[in-house]
């Protein structure tokens, strides 16, 4: 169930039995799996792939530009695993090419 309250981008991929609360903000380039619950005032950004079975907390930004002065926009990608619970305000950026482009989160994880 997505709220009416909650921006979803059109051309984000939106998997089976996914909650997205009132607030949250999912942006274009974005795929969420199956049955994951995105609390209110939750972001995911650009690039960004959630695997099935996630909870992300109130407050949570995933996938926003990295926090390094060597980002200087290129192309880079977070990938988070299956069944991870991101906590409330927990922040989660890509690293920056310099560090290689696709930053990779396994699975059964707590934030």
């Amino acid at each position: 169930m997505i709220s009416p309250q909650a921006y979803v981008h059109p051309d984000a991929r939106i998997g089976k039995n996914v909650k997205i609360a009132p607030f949250s903000y999912i942006e274009g380039d974005v795929v969420i799996g199956d049955d994951c619950e995105i609390a209110p005032f939750a972001s995911v950004m650009d690039k960004s792939r959630i695997g099935d079975r996630c909870k992300i907390f109130q407050g949570a930004v995933i996938g926003s530009i990295p926090h390094d002065l060597k980002f200087h926009g290129e192309d880079v990608q977070l990938i988070i695993g299956d069944r991870n619970i991101i906590r409330e305000f927990t922040l989660i950026n890509p690293g920056t090419e310099g560090g290689g482009s696709v930053t990779r989160i396994g699975n059964d994880n707590l934030f």
